[in-house]
């Protein structure tokens, strides 16, 4: 840990391999996003992207990049930053390295929204909204069902796994309901995909991670370090600590949401992210800075995988981080078993 003191007599607390991490994912988010650009019907090289989005490119060159391909790769990269800071906050809520909005039922939740406009009929407007709103009214019931004396980790993992069972049970009803042609629009929504994605599905998430982020990274961070600690002491250090859970909770399950509205819901990079973070970082606690730069990096390299992998077809990105994020589960739990947690 290194302490920077500045003039007005405050200090700040940083890890610098934390730190480093972060910079490091961040850069190659960057890299892999430019490559992401580069590529496609119309291709370029990376010269000519970073011409382009520095002001310069033809004006076919412009509006391919300004319109069609920076959106979906933004929206890469909000979606993998809001899903790994959801996914952080709430393994450190439960103290449980399967809590994770996949297994909570709240994508599920947002699904179910969703299709529910599907069957009914609306615009993509109408879509994200209600995946929002579903979203919600999911963290709210989980919470409700939860609640005894505060809310403690395997029972709200147990919870939310029979939330996800019920939702997917009532999302394959609702895909069977639906008109054949928005039926495989919604199971192509439901993969998780930023296929097509624009500016008007990157701003809402744009804004809400904007305001979401600094709150929880700067002013529940370090409260949120002490309540990995427990309850009891976290509370002994001046910590409120059912305000706080509650606060962060609702900020997670917001994140989760729009998340999902922009991008569907895409699997597993809440629950990787953070394990990767701290991995890399060698350092306990939330780790959210590092956590949101991986979750960030591991969309865009899915995205990208999944539009180069296959010639003349391109995947679903959450296609990519299911095959990936699956194993890793797997593999995460036989370490669990192993260390007699299971």
């Amino acid at each position: 840990m290194t302490v920077l003191r500045t003039p007005g007599g405050y200090s700040l607390r940083f890890r610098p391999r934390a730190l480093a991490v972060g910079a490091g994912c961040a850069l190659l988010a960057a890299g892999l996003g430019v490559l992401a650009i580069a590529g496609g019907d119309y291709p370029m090289t990376p010269a000519d992207v970073l011409r382009t989005l520095l002001g310069g490119g033809t004006p076919a060159e412009r509006f391919i990049i300004h319109e069609l391909r920076l959106p979906r790769l933004v929206t890469a990269l909000l979606v993998g930053a809001a899903l790994a800071l959801a996914g952080a906050v709430f393994q450190s809520l439960v103290r449980n390295p399967l809590g994770s909005p996949d297994m909570l039922g709240l994508t599920q939740g947002a699904s179910t929204g969703a299709l529910v406009v599907v069957v009914l009929g609306g615009g993509s407007l109408a879509l994200s909204g209600a995946a929002v709103a579903s979203g919600l009214a999911t963290g709210v019931l989980v919470y409700l069902l939860t609640w005894r004396n505060g809310v403690h980790g395997y029972r709200l993992i147990l919870v939310g796994i029979g939330i996800t069972a019920i939702l997917t049970g009532v999302n394959g009803y609702l895909l069977t309901r639906a008109p054949l042609m928005d039926a495989a629009r919604a199971v192509l929504w439901l993969t998780g995909s930023l296929d097509g994605r624009g500016w008007s599905e990157a701003l809402p998430l744009l804004i809400v991670l904007g305001v979401l982020g600094p709150l929880v990274l700067l002013g529940c961070g370090p409260a949120l370090r002490m309540l990995e600690m427990g309850d009891d002491t976290a509370a002994a250090l001046g910590v409120p600590v059912r305000r706080l859970r509650m606060a962060l909770l609702a900020a997670a399950v917001l994140l989760v949401s729009f998340a999902a509205a922009a991008a569907g819901p895409v699997s597993f990079v809440a629950l990787t992210a953070p394990h990767l973070a701290r991995r890399l970082t060698r350092s306990p606690g939330p780790n959210l800075l590092p956590t949101m730069c991986v979750g960030a990096t591991l969309l865009v390299a899915a995205d990208l995988v999944a539009q180069r992998a296959f010639t003349g077809h391109q995947l679903p990105a959450g296609v990519i981080t299911g095959a990936i994020g699956g194993a890793y589960l797997v593999w995460l739990l036989a370490m669990q078993r192993r260390a007699g947690r299971l």
